[in-house]
């Protein structure tokens, strides 16, 4: 038997080389003055999200390492804003609403906050 991470890895490898493609084409159509790429696989990818969880959960009875391969593997490589969407979508339809505003805010404000933070820290220590 694969272990599940093989068949997350296959999964990222694809939806990483599908997101350079989106890059690519979207960069080649539209340019590159706004991050249209970033916003494309995003979008994409958090509407792939909903509509496989909820397929899944619905109708296709899928086995285990073929959802690790779609959501975490495929879609988790092509963006990881679906992960984030989804698990905020989780937590709204719990009815946690505290905690889903909570966690958009953390997510939205703590990794630019930590952006923010690598780039000064990486100047401060190589210039």
């Amino acid at each position: 038997m694969i272990p599940h991470v093989v068949w997350v890895a296959a999964g990222g490898a694809l939806g990483a080389a599908a997101r350079y493609g989106v890059n690519v084409w979207s960069g080649r159509l539209l340019g590159t003055e706004f991050p249209w790429h970033t916003l494309l696989v995003n979008v994409l990818g958090c509407f792939l999200m909903g509509l496989l969880t909820a397929a899944m959960a619905l109708r296709l009875h899928l086995p285990q390492e073929m959802r690790l391969f779609l959501t975490t593997g495929i879609l988790g490589g092509f963006t990881t804003f679906s992960a984030f969407s989804l698990d905020f979508a989780m937590l709204f339809e719990r009815k946690s609403h505290l905690a889903a505003g909570a966690y958009a805010a953390a997510s939205m404000l703590l990794p630019v906050a930590a952006m923010f933070l690598g780039l000064h820290l990486a100047r401060s220590l190589l210039q």
